[in-house]
């Protein structure tokens, strides 16, 4: 979903400032970002410090992101995902 969000814009991962992904699992973010051959720092993960907030965790981790500085004007964020069964949503900002 992150690689159809892209490409419909015209851009690759490698165009991502940061992902913030859905806090479920921090391997599953690891894996993903391997996958997208992200390197670390372009991803944002919070779950080591909250555990699974659900439908909050990437509210939770976009505001701690601002917070940290990690999300500045002009950058291109990602926002990704999923849910029980076969869910699954992605939305690119412009920050």
């Amino acid at each position: 979903m992150i690689q159809e969000a892209l490409a419909a814009h015209g851009y690759t991962p490698a165009d991502l400032d940061l992902l913030i992904p859905h806090q479920a699992n921090l391997r599953i973010s690891q894996l993903v970002a391997m996958g997208l051959e992200l390197p670390e720092e372009k991803v944002f993960n919070n779950i080591q410090r909250y555990g699974n907030t659900t439908a909050a965790s990437i509210p939770i981790a976009l505001h701690e992101a601002v917070q940290e500085g990690r999300v500045k004007p002009g950058a291109l964020v990602c926002l990704a995902a999923f849910g029980a069964g076969f869910t699954w949503g992605a939305a690119l900002m412009r920050w």
